[in-house]
């Protein structure tokens, strides 16, 4: 099964399935499936677009609303988590996954599915300690503070994940777990990125709750993007079970959409030809989702998941043979994820621009259907309820929790964003506070084997494009002290040019750092 995975795509649907298009006419080939690795930004109206938090010049309607309106189909099946850039309050109307548009999925805050016998799984979001063990309890109007936390990785998501035992062939984040880095062309990445080297030297880059799901699941292949740069790794696992092979993962994050990055793959995963060709649910993963229910919490407060440390009756989720039965009777044995998208608002119209239209915050009857099917609390309806003046706290009937705002978080560092380091190719949020305290973790050994037969060789793009070579996965050896082929535009050839900075600083000394690539966004720069 041959799947194109996309690193961030910043709401540019239409060059990305026209990119598609060209490669499987250039290459004879069939596309089954796409993967968007965050920043997604399903934007249906301008009220969606005042909940992405991005400064108000790069707030431009893209491609999207087409998809979501009905005016185009997508071409291809695609699955999404989100990343730091999205319309927030569309994305909270689905915690649990759902269409978006027809043909298009979001995984969830976290989530599983299988598709041809392929299990994918996933984690929107960003890493941010202080937001951590918080609930998810954000809701339109946000503030400039939880216009961020909206996206920002919660403890119970994590939690839910871990208790996953069966094998994971596909896994997407929008961070990269933490020491990625030192498992690839480690030398190569810091000439792309020479910003990345305080993080890396010191191995804090990353997500440290991504890391722990990486050697939790050992998945066959993990994507990601956040960075906007091309990297490859490959991760051998410690062996868990005397009796089997160590498992192995091949990492692959790429760039965002924009002409002559590397920002689309085409990876052949094996699959099972009995299967349906349709989206459909994970029994272990919603079985875990019904035994986890009551440890819901939807307010601002600290929460701790259950641990065996002798305070918790129970602390172990994971599927039984009975709750998957239980799963089962629930569908009816059939699998299939129903193709139940529903509009939920009005969609942007470009002949009758509504520029003071505002954020909506509404449920989602594709999640009300799921939640009622298999009893689970939809986490939107009660921050919806907790608008109207109520109160809701799940694990406040949960004798066997226990949360203090005092207690330490599981992570003590914070790299969501780079923790000292400034991404020049990055959106700059003056508002973002960074966590400036560093952890260090012995890093671990160096790996770089070779692994350029690991994903599909696609080049000779359109004009308007280019796609990745497997030119960036070579192992450490004299290829690395010469430029790379691959190399792109603007990406990589010019390290000692000087950042262009912009004449005003904010009053907190955070210097604003002028963005090199601003195609996606095309609002002009006022300062130029």
């Amino acid at each position: 099964m041959k799947i194109a995975v996309e690193g961030c795509c910043h709401g540019e649907l239409d060059k990305i399935y026209e990119t598609i298009q060209f490669l499987e006419k250039k290459e004879n080939t069939k596309v089954d499936l796409l993967l968007c690795c965050g920043d997604f930004q399903a934007v249906r109206n301008e009220g969606d677009m005042k909940c992405m938090a991005v400064p108000q010049k790069y707030r431009q309607m893209q491609t999207f609303y087409k998809y979501y309106s009905g005016e185009k189909q997508a071409p291809v099946l695609t699955i999404f988590i989100g990343g730091n850039h999205e319309a927030s309050n569309y994305l909270q109307e689905l915690p649990y996954g759902g269409w978006v548009a027809p043909n298009i999925y979001y995984l969830g805050y976290a989530g599983v599915v299988r598709y041809r016998g392929v299990r994918i799984g996933g984690m929107s979001g960003i890493f941010k300690s202080h937001d951590y063990r918080k609930g998810h309890f954000e809701q339109p109007p946000y503030t400039n503070d939880t216009m961020r936390s909206a996206y920002h990785v919660r403890n119970i998501e994590v939690f839910k994940l871990k208790q996953l035992k069966e094998p994971m062939d596909v896994f997407l984040s929008h961070d990269w777990p933490r020491g990625i880095y030192n498992y690839g062309n480690k030398k190569q990445l810091l000439r792309k990125k020479q910003f990345l080297r305080q993080e890396v030297e010191s191995n804090v880059l990353g997500s440290p709750a991504a890391s722990e799901l990486l050697h939790h699941l050992q998945p066959s292949y993990w994507f990601a993007a956040h960075l906007h740069v091309k990297f490859a790794a490959f991760l051998q696992h410690q062996n868990k079970e005397q009796d089997k092979l160590p498992k192995a993962t091949k990492f692959l994050a790429l760039d965002k959409c924009l002409p002559h990055r590397e920002f689309l793959q085409i990876v052949e995963v094996e699959h099972d030809p009995s299967k349906p060709e349709r989206l459909e649910y994970d029994v272990e993963w919603l079985s875990i989702l019904k035994a986890t229910n009551n440890l819901l919490n939807v307010t601002s407060r600290t929460w701790n998941m259950p641990e065996n440390n002798g305070l918790h009756s129970r602390w172990d989720y994971s599927a039984t043979v009975q709750s998957k039965q239980e799963v089962l009777n629930d569908l009816n044995n059939d699998l299939s994820i129903p193709n139940n998208f529903r509009v939920t608002l009005p969609s942007y119209n470009p002949n009758n621009p509504q520029r003071q239209r505002v954020a909506s915050h509404v449920v989602n009857p594709q999640t009300t259907e799921f939640c009622a099917q298999f009893g689970l609390i939809d986490i939107n309806a009660k921050v919806c309820l907790r608008d109207d003046g109520g109160e809701f706290d799940a694990a406040q009937d949960n004798d066997d929790s226990s949360g203090s705002v005092e207690d330490p978080s599981e992570y003590s560092t914070d790299t969501s964003i780079l923790s000292s380091s400034i991404n020049p190719d990055e959106i700059t949020l003056e508002e973002d506070e960074e966590d400036l305290s560093l952890q260090s973790v012995e890093p671990s050994p160096e790996y770089t084997p070779d692994l350029s037969e690991s994903f599909s060789n696609v080049r000779d793009l359109p004009d308007s494009m280019a796609l990745s070579s497997d030119d960036a996965m070579d192992s450490t050896n004299d290829e690395m002290e010469r430029s790379e082929s691959s190399q792109t535009e603007g990406e990589g050839k010019t390290p000692e040019r000087q950042l262009k900075r912009l004449s005003d600083e904010n009053e907190q000394g955070n210097v604003r750092i002028k963005r090199r690539n601003q195609a996606i966004y095309t609002a002009k720069d006022e300062d130029e």
